[in-house]
This record gives C-alpha cells, sequence and structure tokens, in this order.
C-alpha cells in the first residue's frame, strides 16, 4: 500500500480593478514539481471575500467574455444592500465572487496537473480596486 503524502504552499497574485484575471496555471505546475507526488488532487484557494478561482481557455476573446458575463451576473451599478453597511462601493464585487467561488480541485497525473488542451487556471480580482491576493494550495496524493 503506498502511503499518502501532503504538500502545501501560498501563492500571491497580484490583480488590477475586478474584474481582472491572471493566469496561475504554470504556477500550479511549479508547485506541483516541487512537491513530488506524482497522483493526486490539488486543492487551491482564493482567500477573501471579493476573489475567485476557475478554468477558461486563456485567449483574449473567451477571457474578455467572461469579464462581460461576470459584469451582467452582478453588475456595479446596481443598489446592494452591502453598501448601506459599509459604503465602499464593492457589493457588486462580492456577490460575483460568491458566484465563481473561492476554490478549484484539480487531478494531478504523472506529476502534472490533468487539465484540457485549452483549459487553464485563473484567479479573479472582482474588487473596486487593485488586489494582492494569497491562493493556498493543498496537493494530498502519492509519491512518484
Amino acid at each position: 500500500m503506498q502511503r499518502v503524502s501532503l504538500f502545501w504552499d501560498t501563492l500571491e497574485v497580484t490583480l488590477g480593478e475586478g474584474p481582472d484575471l491572471v493566469d496561475i496555471t504554470p504556477r500550479l505546475n511549479r508547485l506541483v514539481q516541487a512537491s513530488g507526488i506524482a497522483t493526486a488532487s490539488l486543492s487551491a484557494c482564493m482567500i477573501g471575500s471579493t476573489g475567485s478561482l476557475t478554468t477558461i481557455e486563456w485567449e483574449p476573446g473567451v477571457v474578455e467574455d467572461l469579464k462581460n458575463a461576470i459584469h451582467r451576473l452582478a453588475p456595479r451599478n446596481l443598489e446592494y444592500a452591502h453598501e448601506k453597511a459599509w459604503h465602499d462601493g464593492n457589493g457588486h464585487s462580492h456577490v460575483q465572487a460568491a458566484l465563481l467561488g473561492p476554490s478549484v480541485v484539480l487531478p494531478v497525473r504523472d506529476g502534472r496537473l490533468k487539465l484540457g488542451t485549452w483549459q487553464q487556471v485563473v484567479a479573479i480580482n472582482h474588487d473596486n480596486r487593485p488586489r494582492t491576493r494569497k491562493i493556498e494550495v493543498t496537493v494530498t496524493g502519492t509519491l512518484a
């Protein structure tokens, strides 16, 4: 029976005013390689209530389509109850992030993320100001 190994680390990403996206796939693959774990699940979670993680084809048209869809789902110019309490102008940011979700779980096979040909992992800032975000990453599986 093989023993299960655990590896974790924190990524930091700097993002502009939302929605702003960055491809973190290469950084996640480097963490998988550093872990020495060959067959696993990688879980990644964006820390904070106005950021999210998802997968997408990292192509300018699709990225722009996603940004437009995010704006349509929770437009900035609507009235949000959050503003009544905090008056910080980012009620839409919380709703957008909640709709997309803070985390992804991905398979690792042969020491690399198992993704589709055109599939990349992206971090998204939805806030109304630039942010440096932390992403907690855990790789759980068996060694090579």
